[in-house]
């Protein structure tokens, strides 16, 4: 066992007593001039840095689906005269951790390193980020890779389901497009090299760190990780509405269970009445065993083991989503149900205890979430991103116990469309016919 992991046990011990309050964040700017948020947490030797970029797969080019993600994971595969395996073990010798990731809105780099090996770490993490090698048998490799799960993926209900629906819902922009074995065969080493300052650039980095360091230390962290970093130019994001294709659309799949993406349009966390309807979706699908949805449809009936709905904010979209996934015998008794509580709390909305029993479990659960510094970055990164100002993790919970019966009622009238519901149902649902 790394003594990084050794480490991380000891600080998963010393967080979870750790009250949300007592996380002191700080606005600091490097040398270079990078802002960033950290958190000094002197009683482990462990620096955790998170860094997301806007954009990600929303600027891959049309044809070229899969480029950021395929960039994303080469990063690692070698740099300099290191190849992938002469990285990896340059890594494991200083007990460091990184982390690549892509999505629909950015993509991601992250780190965990012990303070003793931190320049070294940093540097070699550094390294990768300036110069990937892009070595034609890594390429190759990752290549199969991907091409190995988009295989698995053609025989993955849930991942039909969902490559359908978004596709039906943003026919004309980048969230409707998802990558195939052609786009990734078209993928070359040029593809690759263009990408990086596009993925990768200082004007749309949001930066967070939290370890045993302080300012100047942090500061000079964070400029070894952007040194080769290009500046680029700020993103827009250009509002997109999901199109609205009311129905069901059924995929023909021969497996004895049926799984459906449902939802319609949703509500933007910069919303004034997000928190309301972040707190009324507990109650309705967000709440796992405490929600109507799970009640109505697993418990009183049997009909799926899990079934749930949540609220999804997109950088140029927001959508309401949901899934249930059940025998083919109950897909269509399951989807009336859904439609017929999306509809009752619309109409009826929540009860004074619903909205206690909801409030009690997201103000309790908060701290949860902060049992890792690595965490903890990754939540800085997403306050910052979202404008929530560096007063929230203080403020949350308050925001949540305000408010009201009447305004979480409200908000489900204006949220909640059962008539918009937009299914996508893949398998072979008894008494399910598409009904677009």
């Amino acid at each position: 066992m790394s003594m990084l992991f050794r480490i991380g046990g000891a600080l998963l011990v010393a967080l979870i007593a750790l009250p949300v309050g007592a996380v002191e964040i700080k606005e600091v700017t490097s040398p270079g001039g990078i802002t960033f948020w950290m958190v000094e947490e002197p009683s482990i030797p462990i620096v955790s840095v998170e860094i997301s970029f806007d954009g990600g797969a929303r600027l891959d080019p049309e044809g070229k689906e899969g480029l950021s993600g395929m960039t994303m994971a080469l990063i690692e595969e070698g740099t300099g005269d290191l190849d992938a395996v002469a990285f990896a073990n340059a890594r494991d010798d200083l007990s460091a951790r990184f982390g690549f990731g892509a999505g629909r809105d950015g993509v991601s780099v992250s780190a965990q390193m012990l303070v003793e090996t931190m320049e070294p770490s940093s540097e070699l993490l550094a390294t990768a980020i300036e110069s990937p090698a892009f070595a034609p048998q890594a390429i190759d490799r990752v290549r199969a890779q991907i091409l190995s799960g988009l295989a698995e993926a053609e025989t993955s209900p849930r991942s039909i389901a969902r490559k359908d629906w978004f596709a039906r819902a943003y026919p004309d922009h980048p969230y409707g497009r998802t990558s195939t074995p052609e786009s990734i065969q078209s993928l070359t080493r040029e593809d690759l090299e263009a990408a990086m300052p596009r993925l990768i650039n200082r004007a749309n980095a949001t930066v967070a760190l939290v370890g045993a360091v302080n300012s100047d230390e942090a500061g000079k962290l964070v400029d070894t990780l952007f040194r080769g970093v290009p500046e680029g130019e700020k993103l827009e994001k250009p509002w997109i509405a999901m199109t609205d294709v009311p129905g069901v659309k059924v995929i023909d799949l021969d497996v004895p269970q049926s799984t459906a993406i449902f939802g319609h349009a949703g509500i933007k966390r910069s919303d004034p009445d997000f928190i309301a309807a972040f707190v009324m979706n507990y109650i309705l699908g967000g709440g796992s065993f405490n929600s109507r949805l799970t009640d109505e449809v697993r418990e009183k009936r049997g009909l799926a083991y899990s079934v749930y709905s949540y609220i999804s904010d997109l950088d140029e979209s927001a959508l309401y989503l949901g899934s249930v996934q059940t025998a083919n015998a109950g897909m269509a008794e399951s989807l009336e149900l859904i439609r017929g509580e999306w509809e009752r709390m619309a109409t009826d909305g929540l009860s004074q205890e619903d909205l206690d029993r909801a409030k009690k479990y997201l103000t309790g659960a908060f701290p949860l979430r902060f049992d890792s510094n690595a965490k903890i970055a990754g939540y800085l990164v997403f306050i910052q991103k979202e404008g929530l100002g560096i007063d929230y993790l203080d403020k949350r919970n308050d925001l949540v116990n305000a408010v009201t019966l009447e305004e979480a009622n409200r908000v489900a009238a204006r949220v909640l469309k059962s008539d918009a519901l937009m299914f996508t149902v893949v398998g072979r649902p008894e008494g399910v016919q598409n009904n677009p």
